[in-house]
């Protein structure tokens, strides 16, 4: 299985968590992680080469910090851009159809806050089903959210876990994934 790791966060060198999530998924073959802030610092998406990308995955991970109970504008803009009629969806926008999508998160705030009655209210799915939708519109295959609750309070032992746990989870087949 090809699998294409989205990375969106505005300076991802500045970023524990989420460059340690990345850095996890580097020297797998079967894994290609990309920068997208550094890809397109002039937000100018070039739709057609990002097309011709999605068709050579079969799962697709956009990796993000959770910014105000969504993704950071850019992930948001390229989706908008790259998720075309007439090519994700609507007449003969069957391109997605069967590709699997993960949703991978980082939030500063603990898992206790994001459940009913916690001070975010909702879960993270709850929060993103906008996307999940959009996925879903688009025929492609949503699979369960990877998060990382609080994650600039880790150690830097319990962030090396969970840079560990995510490069597995990444890694895993849809069956394994799909609890």
């Amino acid at each position: 299985m090809k699998t294409m790791v989205i990375v969106a966060h505005p300076n991802l060198k500045d970023s524990r968590a989420n460059q340690a999530l990345a850095d996890a998924l580097q020297g797998h073959a079967d894994v290609d992680v990309r920068d997208l802030y550094l890809e397109y610092p002039d937000w100018r998406i070039d739709v057609e080469k990002e097309q011709r990308q999605l068709l050579q995955y079969d799962r697709i991970v956009f990796q993000f910090p959770f910014y105000w109970y969504s993704c950071p504008p850019l992930l948001k803009k390229w989706m908008d851009d790259v998720f075309t009629y007439g090519w994700a969806f609507g007449p003969g926008g069957e391109h997605l159809k069967g590709k699997e999508f993960v949703m991978a998160t980082t939030t500063g705030g603990p898992e206790n806050g994001y459940q009913p009655g916690g001070y975010n209210a909702f879960t993270v799915g709850e929060l993103l089903r906008s996307i999940q939708n959009t996925i879903m519109r688009c025929h492609g295959t949503y699979l369960p959210i990877f998060v990382s609750y609080g994650a600039a309070h880790l150690s830097d032992g319990e962030l090396a876990q969970e840079a560990l746990r995510y490069a597995a989870y990444v890694r895993t087949p849809v069956l394994a994934t799909a609890h």
